[in-house]
């Protein structure tokens, strides 16, 4: 494949996209893929057009294809597979969802998002143990983001520990107190 080709479609892709002209940034994302039929770069950025047009099947098939073409090498291998996981997760597939995340994570245990990706499919299974370590990982990578802290109350309430609710409630009032307050109406909890 020819280096200096690819980066230049891949300034296209950007210029077509700034631009609004999703349909030009197809073209030449599937073209770079016609010429080097495992360009990751290709498939995953082609997904994330589709996805910015709400085209979520297609979208899928370009993450897979990007997730079964990338290598520990490929610069954003942990974020492809992260967005395979979230949309996986938005059309209620929380198995296939979970499998991402945790791929994405062995190849990046300090991607954030894919820790609270993680968290909220396992809470969807009730596996509520799983999902407070999951997000208190996200926690420690992320303190200030109310999120995961969001959840991780949610959590402790569905295990039955309003105490360690209230604690994460406390936390929360120091930073983001309008979260806090939301989860106050929400449990009943009084911080």
């Amino acid at each position: 494949m020819n280096r200096l080709q690819h980066l230049l479609d891949q300034l296209r892709v950007r210029a077509f996209i700034l631009f609004g002209l999703h349909d030009r940034a197809i073209e030449v994302l599937t073209c770079m893929i016609a010429r080097n039929p495992s360009d990751a770069y290709g498939y995953s950025s082609r997904a994330q057009v589709h996805m910015s047009l709400k085209q979520t099947d297609l979208a899928l098939i370009d993450l897979r294809a990007a997730c079964d073409h990338t290598d520990d090498a490929f610069y954003n291998a942990s974020h492809t597979w992260y967005n395979l996981g979230y949309l996986l997760n938005e059309r209620g597939e929380a198995l296939e969802a979970e499998a991402a995340f945790r791929k994405s994570l062995s190849l990046n245990a300090g991607l954030d998002l894919s820790w609270y990706g993680l968290g909220l499919v396992l809470i969807q299974q009730s596996r509520f143990d799983e999902a407070m370590e999951a997000l208190k990982k996200n926690t420690q990578l992320q303190p200030m983001s109310p999120f995961g802290w969001y959840q991780l109350a949610r959590v402790h309430m569905d295990r039955k520990s309003p105490d360690e609710a209230l604690i994460v409630i406390k936390h929360l009032r120091k930073f983001e107190p309008k979260v806090a307050d939301q989860l106050v109406r929400e449990t009943g909890l009084v911080a």
